[in-house]
């Protein structure tokens, strides 16, 4: 009985060193998994980040480019104080011309031999690249910051951000890849639209073009960024001129939106205000516009928060046609004889300025569309592991 005592109590105590050790190196043990856990996404996401330099590379022509890129791809823009909020939107949109001039001069120093429209697709794969660099130095930074003060909790919370992150970043690559090639976006759905009732075309402003036409017995002005080159354009420029030269009374404008979870790609939304994303641009106009009490109508077409930067997808391309019905329905609300101002807004990369060859982008959507169904398919192979 009482050996059978002693052993309850030695049991009892290698228990009580089991348990407390396992207490003290459980932690241990739950930081050093989510440190190597980050430690596998940030070099994946560096890696990427390394390849898009790499194709930029390879799209300048120039072999010796490489380390002006990845240099490059360090550029930030400090955003102007509002602390004095005068002005503000001013500074602004100063800041983003400031931007893209520099874009535009070092794309003309690493690709001197490549034409305009080669200078505007490297230019756009740029400022995706430089976004998934960001990505990358904010995830190893997390990464460094969990080893140096072997804090479990900042690795756990930056660990649950990751599968947002990887996807947006695989958003931005793919984004990069798109612009090299001048394939049409997501976010070119907006141009996609107004381009479809714009029969001809001609520049109105910086990398706009614009057209008369007339949907349904209204005369309206069609608006787009100038295709298929990557562009956004100055549509606050343009929205002026027409303003000047003609009576406009009423705005329509169509736009990629961020769809929730659960929203289908491509659904379509009808509501008022200008849609724009981004700042400067927009409140330049919306200064413009509503001091005039000019009505606006918004067609949203939802995509995914990555989807916007990818090639385009055929669930979002369907949008077309659902889209010029509810452009229509907006035309058909301004009495006759009244002139509309269209605006597709967006990138117009891979979108042409007339309705001539959009069976050629059509074609461009559906073999991407089929190569990205077959990689995700590649990528469920193998199993549970």
């Amino acid at each position: 009985m009482f050996v059978a005592l002693q052993q309850d109590v030695f049991g009892a105590i290698i228990w009580m060193v089991v348990l407390f050790g396992f207490f003290i190196m459980y932690p241990r043990l739950m930081l050093s998994q989510a440190i190597w856990q980050l430690e596998q996404s940030a070099r994946k996401l560096e890696a990427m980040s390394d390849r898009a330099n790499v194709l930029a590379t390879k799209k300048s022509g120039n072999r010796n480019a490489k380390k002006d890129i990845d240099r490059f791809t360090e550029f930030f823009v400090i955003e102007p104080s509002s602390l004095d909020p005068f002005g503000i939107v001013r500074k602004i949109d100063q800041l983003i011309r400031q931007t893209e001039n520099r874009f535009h001069e070092f794309t003309d120093s690493i690709a001197k031999g490549k034409s305009w429209q080669e200078k505007r697709e490297l230019d756009y794969a740029l400022r995706a690249a430089i976004g998934l660099k960001q990505l990358a130095k904010i995830v190893r930074h997390f990464v460094e910051m969990s080893k140096k003060f072997k804090n479990w909790q900042l690795a756990l919370l930056i660990r649950m951000q990751m599968p947002l992150i990887e996807k947006i970043a695989e958003g931005e690559f793919k984004g990069a890849q798109a612009f090299m090639n001048g394939w049409p976006v997501g976010d070119s759905i907006g141009p996609l639209i107004a381009v479809s009732f714009l029969k001809k075309s001609k520049p109105i402003a910086e990398d706009v073009v614009a057209g008369e036409e007339t949907i349904e017995g209204r005369r309206c002005v069609i608006l787009k960024a100038s295709g298929p080159v990557p562009s956004l354009g100055r549509i606050d420029e343009a929205i002026e001129r027409i303003f000047k030269k003609h009576k406009i009374a009423h705005v329509v404008t169509i736009d990629a939106a961020q769809k929730l979870e659960g929203e289908k790609s491509g659904s379509v939304a009808e509501g008022v205000g200008f849609a724009m994303g981004g700042i400067g641009q927009r409140e330049i106009i919306e200064n413009t516009l509503l001091p005039k009490k000019m009505p606006i109508d918004s067609i949203a077409i939802k995509v995914g928060m990555e989807e916007a930067i990818m090639p385009m997808l055929m669930g979002i391309y369907n949008a077309v046609q659902e889209g010029q019905e509810a452009v229509k329905r907006s035309v058909r609300r301004v009495p006759k004889g009244k002139k509309i101002l269209v605006i597709g807004v967006g990138n117009s990369c891979g979108i042409p300025n007339d309705n001539k060859n959009l069976d050629s982008v059509k074609k461009i959507v559906q073999k991407l569309n089929a190569k990205m169904i077959k990689e995700e398919k590649e990528s469920k192979k193998g199993g549970w592991f």
